[in-house]
């Protein structure tokens, strides 16, 4: 059966982050797409010009109707502006639990926009991080976390991993695409030890919703994988949502969208 999964996140009006980009990104890689909102936002390729939450009673009655009919098999977490929010889903996630979550901790747009005020970051911290299976960082978040400084580095990435673990996840992601170089190195941690999953640096500026479309693409990858699946499963898994995100990068000219960082090709082996 095709595998159901769940983006809890916000609404991105040009389409290119936020609910729109995870759905977008389900479909492509084969899942069925459902979805709750937590905020909506005023943006589009150029900036943020708003974020306006939607009600945590909303929010709680959205994920219970859902989850009260439909299996989910895993579930993407984005935007999280509060810590009534965050507080919700974990009480309803852990009555219902599906057998993947993953947390983007999005707390920054790439425009530089800050999305979630001090009490959101400590809320997905405490809340939402021990809750997830993966968390899919990049490194002003990872920072930000942990209330530390940026890591400039790959000696600083390797050395920031360890305390993103004792955060209580078994998998974390941490992006070094805010590294400059020639290359776009993320850094895993597993059960299974840590690894480098490299990849090129491609030349564009279409770099609007890179970071939710590699968390949702790792939530359809997982979702598709067997109840019995391997050790080394759900590191293939995020290997292949990574290689998905590339080609996406890769086919983001034949879009046309907006004047500012433009998204991703979702659909690049469709169209």
């Amino acid at each position: 059966m095709i595998a159901n999964v769940l983006t809890i996140a916000g609404s991105d009006p040009s389409g290119g982050a936020g609910i729109q980009a995870d759905l977008k990104t389900f479909s492509a890689l084969g899942t069925y797409g459902t979805s709750v909102i937590t905020a909506l936002t005023a943006q589009n390729t150029c900036g943020v010009a708003g974020v306006h939450g939607v009600p945590v009673a909303a929010i709680r009655q959205q994920l219970e109707h859902l989850l009260a009919d439909v299996h989910i098999d895993a579930v993407k977490i984005g935007m999280v502006a509060s810590r009534d929010v965050a507080q919700t889903i974990a009480d309803v996630l852990q009555q219902r639990r599906p057998r993947w979550i993953v947390l983007d901790p999005v707390m920054v747009a790439k425009s530089g926009d800050v999305l979630v005020d001090d009490a959101g970051i400590r809320a997905v911290r405490d809340i939402l991080v021990p809750l997830a299976d993966v968390i899919t960082p990049n490194l002003p978040e990872a920072a930000v976390l942990l209330d530390r400084s940026r890591p400039a580095s790959l000696e600083d990435m390797e050395a920031l991993l360890p305390a993103l673990v004792a955060l209580g996840v078994p998998y974390v992601v941490l992006k070094g695409g805010h590294l400059r170089g020639e290359t776009c190195p993320d850094l895993l941690a597993s059960p299974q030890g840590q690894r480098w999953l490299a990849a090129e640096r491609i030349a564009t500026d279409n770099l609007h919703g890179t970071g939710c479309a590699l968390s949702s693409a790792i939530t359809a990858c997982l979702a598709r994988l067997p109840a019995q699946a391997s050790s080394e499963a759900p590191i293939e898994a995020i290997t292949t949502a990574k290689q998905w995100l590339h080609e996406a990068l890769a086919a983001s000219e034949r879009l046309n969208v907006g004047q500012g960082r433009g998204p991703v090709h979702h659909f690049h082996a469709w169209w």
